[in-house]
């Protein structure tokens, strides 16, 4: 049995196939992928037209979520198939040695903040966001607004407090930044919330928000698996 799915061919198979879409849990790896200079292929999971149900998508990513990624020179030269963002951060990471401190203490106060973009960020942003803009009109109150609102605008505190005297939330640039920003970039891009939210309370997370989306690797990476 082929280690690639065969509606997603890979045109390198000895590289990294990345299945995916540009949202921010998708960007997150394609951004990783070009900060750390690794050849790969892109495939486009389109989940608008319910790609990530496909058969053989899901034995990439049994979720059926993107991204997926199989490396077929994975651990020991073998090759690994991995679903969950943050785990290909760390994966990538690993496997470069770059972008995550490789000692214990530095290690673990990564993957905290890495966790709190994971258990927090993502999942209090995408419910502001599916309220805010795709269940406007299918709701009869303001509750869903407010109660996200409130705790989107509490998270972004966490940032701004984080980022008082470093110039990124590690210090250094790290998988923690690549992890985060698709999110925060996507509340006044893609949900056009910047008045909802008062994006301009938050200037720290602001400066670091325009600092990474000057990167070339960020430019690239943030259009990788675009419909």
């Amino acid at each position: 049995m082929s280690l690639f799915p065969s509606r997603w061919p890979p045109q390198h198979p000895d590289r990294i196939q990345l299945y995916s879409l540009n949202t921010p849990n998708g960007q997150k790896v394609s951004i990783c992928l070009e900060e750390m200079g690794l050849e790969y292929d892109a495939h486009l999971i389109n989940i608008m037209k319910d790609d990530q149900f496909d058969a053989d998508y899901l034995k990439i990513s049994p979720n059926g979520k993107i991204p997926g990624l199989i490396d077929p020179q994975g651990p020991d030269g073998k090759p690994i198939v991995l679903m969950e963002s943050i785990v290909i951060l760390l994966y990538l990471a690993d496997k470069t040695g770059k972008l995550l401190p490789q000692d214990q203490r530095g290690r673990l106060e990564h993957l905290q903040w890495l966790t709190f973009q994971a258990a927090h960020i993502g999942p209090m942003f995408g419910q502001f966001g599916h309220f805010y803009v795709y269940a406007k009109d299918k709701t009869s109150d303001s509750y869903a607004v407010e109660r996200y609102t409130k705790e989107t605008q509490r998270l972004l505190q966490v940032l701004e407090d984080r980022l008082n005297g470093r110039e990124y939330l590690m210090g250094e640039y790290s998988i923690v930044d690549i992890a985060t920003m698709p999110w925060v970039e996507g509340l006044g891009g893609f949900y056009q919330a910047r008045e909802q939210l008062e994006l301009n309370r938050y200037p720290r997370v602001q400066e670091w928000l325009e600092k990474i989306m000057a990167r070339e690797a960020y430019q690239v990476g943030r259009n990788v698996c675009a419909p």
